[in-house]
């Protein structure tokens, strides 16, 4: 898998999933040795909890109300930390979990692709989603603050810093409204945020954000991100330049030393990789 991330596209700084089993670890372990690749990046949960069986970045959740789940995500989330250190990885992408209330965005991409977005029944259901949210969040935002200031404690001490990744969901942890208060009140240099392209560009497509007022906004704050791009309305994990996100104007919203990671869906070929990249450097340069 390295080796076909450093040979096909000539990229030698890799983050590393959530999906790599712990077995796999002493091999990559050995090509860091060998100088044959650098981590950028780990996220959560890497490597992949023993008793999960397959990936899944939100097998716990930080704002879960199960006392043992929560610690069971914090303790994991200690772990990945660890191995960030030990691979030299600077940064950990963390999920930070989801309000408990009917999942709306599913229902509303399912409105959007019939075409029904301006629709009565579309507004209705978003307004009961956002009311519902609002009234149900705080004590979901509470388990998740005490559980961001342990684990920034616990990164500091390994001198890696954590990015509170933009989510698909609205249902989800943190919403765009939320994540600036949420910095701010744990005021941690270990803590940022990681923005990703696709995600955003889906609840923009769904009318909860504005994606370039939003990256004017938390931009200076970001630390890196996952770079994708989204066919309307909500296909995302395409190749950079082959879907609706106007790069060209996002990215330099972004700071000079943002991290660009590639997210992309194992259903694309190399080729498509290798034309994204290509284009992205004669646009951006390297």
């Amino acid at each position: 898998m390295l080796r076909e991330i450093k040979d096909e596209f000539g990229l030698d700084r890799i983050e590393l999933g959530h999906g790599v089993r712990i077995s796999l670890m002493p091999g990559i372990q050995k090509m860091l040795e060998a100088g044959e690749v650098q981590f950028s990046s780990l996220h959560n949960f890497c490597p992949l909890p023993v008793e999960v069986l397959h990936a899944s970045p939100d097998c716990y959740m930080f704002s879960t109300p199960w006392g043992g789940e929560a610690e069971r995500a914090v303790k994991q989330t200690f772990q990945t930390i660890d191995f960030a250190e030990r691979l030299g990885a600077p940064f950990v992408v963390l999920h930070c979990g989801e309000v408990r209330m009917n999942p709306i965005t599913d229902e509303l991409i399912a409105l959007t692709k019939s075409g029904e977005q301006f629709s009565r029944q579309y507004v209705q259901k978003k307004v009961k989603a956002v009311k519902k949210r609002e009234s149900a969040a705080p004590p979901h935002l509470a388990r998740v603050k005490d559980s961001l200031k342990r684990i920034a404690d616990y990164a500091a001490q390994k001198n890696v810093r954590l990015g509170v990744e933009g989510r698909r969901g609205y249902e989800e942890i943190p919403t765009e409204k939320e994540l600036p208060a949420l910095l701010d009140e744990l005021n941690s240099p270990q803590l940022g945020y990681w923005h990703d392209f696709g995600h955003i560009q889906i609840k923009e497509n769904l009318g909860f954000v504005n994606h370039e007022e939003w990256l004017r906004e938390i931009g200076p704050r970001a630390f890196g991100c996952h770079v994708q791009d989204c066919v309307w309305p909500a296909q995302d994990h395409q190749p950079p330049f082959a879907g609706d996100c106007d790069l060209e104007k996002l990215v330099p919203l972004l700071p000079a030393n943002c991290l660009f990671v590639w997210e992309m869906s194992p259903r694309r070929s190399a080729d498509e990789i290798r034309r994204s990249i290509s284009v992205w450097k004669e646009r951006f340069g390297e």
